[in-house]
């Protein structure tokens, strides 16, 4: 058959060959023709087959490769990307040495790769290999070249070096978009939102990745609001977004509570076919449950035909966070059927709705079952949703309990866990067991306004007058202030954010306006 088909011995001619091989047997076919016709010793003529071997057949382009009498650079390069696609990027670094120990030149093909396994390595001095490399790309004058050039960029954005990475961009005569959409990412990355969107501004041309890069940036730095004000303008530009862009703009929606902006989302992956994307759909799942609609939430995950840790978790965490706690329970169960592993923020989300609905058994079981039968060891987060679920089922007694043998005490732990057992205390009514919270609280320094706030109500409500005046005086001497609160409101599709007492607004004057009126309105009808 092969013999048939050659009947000349062109790269372009061997190229298309080695790339019509499905399998090994036919690829060592071809090859055994090129060793009967005395080629396999002509880099020339093996370049070609080693170019398709070292993405497919890689322990055999090794194996062309040490049997090898003359070799070129072309040959190297092949190796050096041959090994970074199968995860060795130390051996394509140690290709590259010997590369140059033999005396072959490296060109503008060497140092993509190259580069790409520098980042790749896990050794102590990686990024003095890397910057080694670089200042070989100095040397033989490729830093103009714009493959090059952008996987530097890569590589400094990686390690944080965002400076450098700027440094090298600066002094490229030619920049295309994905050197451009290079540095925007490592801005983002850091999340320095100010100079990535400055260059962004910038960019004579944007692709869809360039979209995707500002607007993750955002999302990394919680500015969610601008998250969908970018994805608007995109829509108002008639770029078509990928799916990497709308997880984005779900994850946004998801924390803002914009509902409408989500569902029109989901119609318009729909419409593109995109909605059996796994990432999107498991970030739809947590949308819907974050905008309080379990129901959607768990349609949109049976549509899932590939379920991983990821998707049982954001349904699992979804169900607990709207009260569902016997359902996440039982969705934990067909988890464990289908030898799926839960994560430990799994048994975060069931506990804590399982505090929220006083399923005091069902949660202290999931508790002791963590590490016997799911292999998932507790950590500080399920000792403290196990002390609220106690504290919230007015079980202050065994919270007190459990937080002293489980936890090592008072001593441990954040203010979080002591401000729920505090609030119990409030509720319940019991004063000596949050007296002596408090007092533990003021010992380890970790008590904050809310903290504070709470005691004195405690003690006041209690008619503790001495020891709420002493709360009283512990405010007022710290100068500590309460946090103001923030609300996020949907109209038409636009995203407003209120944040108490801020008048920076220009529609601030005119709602405070519309409340007076609506005040004056109530007294007028309780007066009737």
């Amino acid at each position: 058959m092969i013999k048939k088909t050659v009947t000349t011995y062109s790269p372009a001619t061997i190229k298309t060959l080695s790339q019509k091989c499905k399998t090994l047997t036919q690829f060592k076919q071809l090859h055994a023709h090129l060793i009967k016709s005395h080629l396999h010793n002509n880099p020339i003529a093996i370049g070609p087959l080693l170019d398709v071997a070292a993405t497919s057949f890689f322990s055999y382009a090794q194996l062309i490769f040490q049997h090898l009498r003359f070799r070129n650079t072309f040959i190297y390069n092949t190796m050096i990307r041959g090994y970074l696609h199968n995860n060795s990027p130390v051996f394509a670094v140690l290709c590259y040495t010997e590369m140059l120990r033999f005396g072959f030149v490296a060109n503008n093909y060497t140092f993509p790769p190259l580069i790409k396994a520098c980042l790749c390595l896990n050794v102590a001095n990686a990024r003095l290999i890397g910057c080694s490399v670089h200042g070989h790309v100095l040397k033989l004058g490729f830093a103009g070249d714009r493959f090059v050039g952008s996987s530097l960029i890569e590589f400094y954005s990686t390690g944080f070096e965002v400076c450098s990475a700027r440094k090298v961009f600066d002094e490229m005569p030619v920049k295309d978009v994905v050197v451009w959409t290079r540095l925007i990412d490592g801005y983002g990355k850091i999340g320095d939102v100010y100079n990535a969107r400055m260059l962004f501004d910038e960019m004579p041309e944007r692709t869809v990745i360039s979209w995707s890069a500002i607007m993750a940036g955002y999302s990394r730095v919680s500015e969610f609001e601008e998250v969908v004000s970018l994805f608007a303008t995109m829509q108002e530009l008639g770029i078509e977004p990928n799916e990497s862009v709308l997880v984005t703009v779900v994850t946004a929606c998801a924390h803002l509570g914009a509902l409408a902006q989500g569902l029109w989302v989901h119609s318009y992956a729909k419409r593109r076919n995109l909605d059996s994307n796994p990432i999107l759909a498991t970030a739809l799942v947590d949308m819907y449950s974050k905008c309080g609609y379990p129901d959607l939430a768990l349609s949109v995950f049976d549509t899932i035909s590939v379920k991983d840790t990821g998707a049982w978790n954001a349904i699992i965490s979804g169900l607990a966070m709207n009260g569902e706690a016997l359902k996440s329970l039982e969705l934990l169960n067909r988890m464990a059927l289908v030898k799926i592993q839960p994560s430990e923020a799994t048994f975060v989300a069931i506990l804590a709705a399982c505090t929220h609905t006083k399923l005091v058994k069902e949660g202290v079981e999931l508790f002791d079952q963590m590490d016997r039968v799911y292999g998932v060891k507790p950590q500080f987060e399920h000792h403290a949703c196990v002390v609220d679920l106690f504290a919230r089922s007015g079980m202050l007694e065994e919270a007190v309990t459990f937080a002293e043998k489980k936890m090592g005490g008072f001593c441990e732990g954040d203010a979080n866990v002591w401000g729920a057992l505090l609030s119990a205390c409030r509720s319940y009514g019991n004063v000596e067991i949050g007296n002596k919270v408090w007092r533990k609280l003021v010992d380890i320094k970790v008590v904050d306004y809310g903290v504070y706030v709470m005691c004195y109500n405690m003690f006041k409500e209690a008619g503790w007058k001495q020891e709420a005046e002493e709360v009283r005086n512990m405010i007022l001497e710290s100068g500590k202030k309460k946090t103001p609160g923030c609300s996020v409101i949907e109209v038409d599709g636009v995203v407003k954010e209120f944040v108490s007492g801020e008048n920076g607004q220009p529609w601030s004057t005119e709602v405070c306006k519309m409340l007076v009126s609506l005040f004056n309105v109530a007294r007028i009808v309780e007066l009737k």
